[in-house]
């Protein structure tokens, strides 16, 4: 990617790579940190994976430990049998924070669909959660604000029968893959040329490896086709969503790119109004991959508000100490 560079302070770290049992394996990184504080838990975003908080987590673990799932049918977590929808993968988050987490609660930290997701794992399950960092998640969006025209394209081509798994494999023919990481990462910021060198290298390495997998293509298509209608559908009936948004418990951290064309920011201001316990953080120059594209920024508003309104999410998921996971071979 030309002119992508490493962005202050969000160096790379050692990952270690491990597995978890959820009615089938899930992948997850380890990106390591303080055993005394809160197990953090990242959650990706729709067609991504824990490459997309390869930035910011080394970041994050400043405050604990920090691990980034793979949900089914994204980066090494295949389906294999089990639903990409919404509702699916937030039971395998569920799943997964029973497995590394038993009963103590974690800070969860989702973006775009997975801020959807872990909002809605803070709803069901309250106890789950010592608190919410959501970056862009994908809530309703006032009916005046929709969301940019190429954007709603893409999301329609996406919901219609047969027409998305179409539209991926054309892609796949014509451009690198490298250039469809390019392409993806265009479409959520502002400017690529902010992404850190070592997390474009970390997100085309994992495309490159899917697709040495047998059958990877349908597979990875049909997932995000279903996770894509998922989203969409939710969106389109917000009751669901306004409902959790209204039931969370955990303090709440919401972070929201004011140019953000996935996720107006309207949706954001949204949902500040009716809770405005919640602290909102909006970021002028930034896109709806905060993590990626401004680290510095989000994670200075993260340990701002783990000193304020956060603490008492730091204090409740230090209260226990999981078991480590081994890794799967």
């Amino acid at each position: 990617m030309d002119g992508a560079g490493q962005v202050d302070g969000a160096t790379s770290s050692p990952v270690a790579e491990r597995w978890a049992d959820v009615d089938g394996p899930v992948f997850y990184a380890d990106f390591g940190g303080p055993a005394d504080g809160p197990l953090i838990v990242c959650v990706h975003g729709l067609g991504a994976s824990h490459t997309s908080w390869w930035a910011f987590a080394p970041l994050l673990a400043r405050h604990g430990r920090v691990l980034a799932l793979d949900l089914a049918g994204f980066g090494r977590t295949v389906a294999a049998g089990r639903r990409t929808d919404v509702e699916s993968n937030r039971r395998l988050l569920a799943g997964f924070l029973g497995a590394v987490a038993g009963e103590r609660p974690v800070l969860l930290v989702g973006n775009s669909m997975g801020g959807m997701i872990s909002l809605l794992q803070a709803a069901a399950d309250p106890r789950s959660v010592a608190g919410l960092v959501l970056i862009s998640p994908a809530l309703p969006i006032p009916r005046l604000r929709p969301p940019d025209a190429s954007i709603l394209g893409m999301f329609g081509g996406m919901v219609l029968p047969k027409v998305g798994s179409m539209v991926l494999a054309r892609r796949r023919q014509v451009y690198t893959t490298e250039q469809l990481v390019e392409q993806a990462l265009v479409r959520t910021m502002v400017d690529v040329r902010r992404v850190p060198a070592d997390a474009f290298a970390a997100m085309v390495a994992l495309s490159k490896e899917r697709a040495e997998r047998p059958g990877w293509d349908v597979d990875s298509d049909a997932a995000l086709v279903a996770a894509t209608r998922s989203v969409v559908g939710r969106l389109a009936r917000p009751r669901e969503l306004a409902a959790a948004v209204a039931a969370v418990t955990a303090p709440t951290l919401l972070v929201h790119g004011l140019q953000d064309r996935l996720v107006p920011v309207a949706a954001a201001r949204h949902a500040a109004r009716r809770r405005p316990d919640w602290r909102c953080e909006i970021l002028d120059d930034c896109g709806h991959l905060a993590q990626l594209e401004a680290p510095d920024q989000t994670i200075a508003l993260v340990d701002d508000w783990l000193r304020g309104a956060g603490a008492a999410a730091v204090q409740a998921g230090s209260s226990a100490i999981p078991a480590q996971q081994a890794p799967r071979s």
